[in-house]
């Protein structure tokens, strides 16, 4: 078979390398992948020295003390692919799979229900273990997640880290079966990726109300296409939350996808509403503050009685009812653009750009 592997310094050493079909394990299956999606920390991971590659990515994947860098790893974690083989069973084990079914990755293999810990960051696809960028791959049976009939196989490879992630960002305090849903509920979208515009799809699929950032009339112009109530280009808008708080009649919004950091992130606290969530998803304007007015987030939080709260994706538990929403009101996935597996570095560099609109899709089959 073929994969590509990464040394993580930089996409001009990602490189396509063959290797043998691995037999699974105990408790284990065969898949063979079919589709593989690409999510900005992947992009980081290949990276290694942001510095000297700051045309190609903003930042490297350094932040977590848990997660070691292997000399050499296959990058991405998100895929859809079918069953192949199945291992065998352990004496307590049951059996989840069969050949032919038609199944999605998790991220952090371990992460089954309830809050992340150190543990489970070992478990993680893409890095520190090899991920999906690969003809077929192994996984333990109880770290898939079975694909939604509606979907393509371009469409399901996206679900794992951005519906997760975006499902998360709105429900992570409520109880399962308890989801999010209107009444007068705002939320704020920052940005038109896959997180943000599973944010928004789910968003409007719950009767929410919602608003999208974006420095992009196209793109915002596509967020209206999906249901987005209202549009505010951050070029044109600077002050942004002042326009927010203007919508919401100087109330703010319940929920925001914080996304940028340093940049972002005073002004978020400066439109959530009181006793607000805003949910930390990425750092896309950099990982460290500007010296110059700067608040203390304490400050920030006491004011307006909010809640910060960083998002890891979720557990298999959360991702499988999220799903269910999907499945009841058929939605459909973004997909800006999809590349061959021979173009995965033109794929990387079109992620690394910015230009894309929801997820870019490799199809390995």
């Amino acid at each position: 078979m073929k994969q590509w592997i990464s040394d993580l310094s930089g996409l001009a050493n990602l490189r396509q390398v063959p290797a043998d079909i691995p037999s699974p394990g105990e408790d284990e299956v065969l898949v063979e992948i079919h589709t593989v999606s690409l999510n900005y920390r992947d992009i980081e991971v290949i990276v290694d020295d942001p510095c000297a590659s700051r045309s190609v990515c903003i930042g490297d994947y350094d932040h977590h003390d848990q997660i070691s860098s292997p000399s050499s790893v296959v990058p991405c974690s998100d895929m859809v692919g079918t069953v192949t083989r199945i291992g065998p069973s352990s004496p307590h084990s049951s059996r989840r799979w069969n050949p032919g079914d038609r199944v999605m990755s998790i991220f952090n293999l371990t992460h089954l229900t309830g809050q992340i810990t150190d543990a489970h960051l070992p478990s993680g696809l893409g890095l520190p273990l090899p991920g999906v960028l690969t003809e077929y791959r192994c996984f333990p049976a109880e770290a898939l997640v079975r694909v939604p009939e509606h979907v393509s196989d371009e469409e399901g490879s996206t679900l794992p880290v951005a519906v997760a992630t975006a499902w998360m960002a709105l429900n992570w305090m409520r109880p399962m079966g308890e989801c999010v849903k209107g009444g007068g509920t705002w939320v704020l979208v920052q940005g038109t990726g896959g997180v943000s515009i599973s944010g928004l799809q789910i968003a409007k699929a719950r009767g929410l109300t919602a608003i999208v950032t974006s420095s992009s009339d196209e793109k915002l112009k596509r967020a209206k296409d999906l249901g987005a109530d209202y549009l505010i280009n951050y070029r044109s808008c600077p002050n942004w939350h002042e326009e927010v708080l203007a919508l919401t009649s100087g109330q703010g919004v319940d929920i925001i996808f914080e996304q940028g950091g340093p940049s972002t992130l005073a002004k978020s606290f400066a439109c959530v509403k009181w006793g607000g969530l805003i949910s930390c998803i990425g750092y896309l304007s950099g990982k460290t503050d500007s010296a110059a007015e700067v608040v203390n987030t304490n400050v920030l939080a006491l004011r307006r009685n909010v809640t910060l709260k960083g998002i890891w994706n979720a557990p298999r538990d959360r991702i499988e009812e999220a799903l269910e929403l999907y499945r009841e009101k058929e939605i459909r996935p973004v997909v800006d653009r999809v590349f061959g597996f021979e173009e995965a570095k033109e794929a990387f560099e079109y992620v690394a750009a910015g230009s894309h609109f929801g997820k870019v899709v490799i199809k390995v089959k």
